[in-house]
């Protein structure tokens, strides 16, 4: 199994942390159930933090007018908005929510140009709340296709994701199924189409990043 870079500091960690309930086990050693407890935790925290890490092998062979789910997860909103921050437009917006068993790599869901980018301080809502779009920590990035269309993302921080990292910034270059970022430990993705934007999936459907299609231009 792969492991994806922004895991090493927190996979050290949870090491050391195992090691120190595997050590606290040898105290306890004439008490099995103390002992199989701690053993199993050290267990547990480890494979935990390794998992969430993986790095799943995806090929992608990017379409001209699709739009890719940029995460996996479950689609929790379609609903037709007004964009206010930056396309100051109405638009479909497609959110998916990424529980913490879920891959959390961030792949642009379009090919274009980075005409927009802006990092927000915020609160820690639970990803799915419905101001969690405007009030969380959150990234804002928009890119621009060669045929002139923009699509609005949004990195949110969830409760108990305490650290979203980018890698892209305006005026980069970013190609569709490119990663651009992650999200630690539980989260949310928001996606914003235009309105002409043929929209395929479906509430509550589960979506893989980089592989399946939220909308068609």
């Amino acid at each position: 199994m792969r492991l994806h870079k922004e895991g090493t500091v927190s996979i050290i960690l949870a090491l050391i942390f195992g090691s120190f309930l595997i050590y606290l086990s040898t105290i306890f050693s004439e008490y099995f159930i103390v002992q199989l407890i701690l053993q199993l935790g050290a267990i547990y925290v480890v494979w935990m933090v390794v998992y969430f890490f993986r790095k799943p092998h995806r090929t992608c062979s990017p379409i001209e007018g699709n739009v890719y789910s940029p995460v996996d997860g479950k689609v929790v909103a379609i609903e037709r908005v007004f964009e206010d921050e930056y396309l100051k437009a109405e638009c479909i917006q497609i959110s998916v929510f990424m529980s913490p068993f879920n891959v959390h790599i961030n792949w642009s869901p379009v090919s274009g140009i980075v005409k927009y980018f802006k990092y927000h301080p915020g609160k820690f809502l639970v990803a799915w709340h419905p101001k969690s779009s405007t009030l969380n920590e959150r990234t804002t990035y928009v890119v621009e296709n060669e045929n002139g269309k923009s699509v609005l993302f949004r990195q949110i921080a969830g409760a108990l994701a305490r650290r979203i990292v980018h890698y892209k910034e305006e005026n980069d270059q970013m190609g569709a199924c490119e990663e651009f970022g992650f999200i630690k430990f539980g989260s949310r993705v928001d996606v914003f189409l235009p309105v002409d934007a043929k929209v395929q999936v479906e509430l509550d459907q589960k979506v893989q990043g980089r592989r399946s299609i939220l909308a068609e231009f």
